[in-house]
């Protein structure tokens, strides 16, 4: 198993991002129900995992942590469009490649450029 990036948020709440479609697939097998996810609307970012109870502050930290690491930021380094779901919301259907799930419901973030480049690990 490949061990995931991690930090921990300003909350003391840990968050773990994949590095690969590999890795994403080993996060979302280790994800609780209610636990909160996040992904950029765009193909190429890591699914990034609250462990345990997050506060709004969190919430926003783990936003910014997966836009910081997807392929959408590091090409066009504007602002980057990221969902927030639930683990019950994620699914796997038979032929999805590695790495790649179906999400049944979200919510959407707007991460500004200017904060994702003032955003400190």
């Amino acid at each position: 198993m490949l061990k995931f990036r991690e930090i921990t948020t300003r909350n003391g709440v840990k968050l773990l991002a994949g590095k690969n479609a590999k890795n994403n697939e080993e996060l979302i097998t280790q994800v609780e129900r209610n636990e909160d996810v996040f992904h950029t609307a765009a193909a190429g970012s890591p699914f990034v995992n609250i462990k345990g109870k997050a506060e709004r502050g969190d919430l926003k930290e783990a936003a910014i942590f997966c836009a910081r690491f997807s392929r959408d930021w590091k090409k066009n380094k504007k602002d980057v469009i990221v969902h927030r779901f639930k683990g019950k919301d994620i699914y796997k259907e038979k032929g999805m490649k590695i790495g790649t799930f179906g999400i049944k419901k979200f919510k959407i973030i707007k991460i500004k450029k200017e904060v994702i480049e003032n955003w400190l690990q």
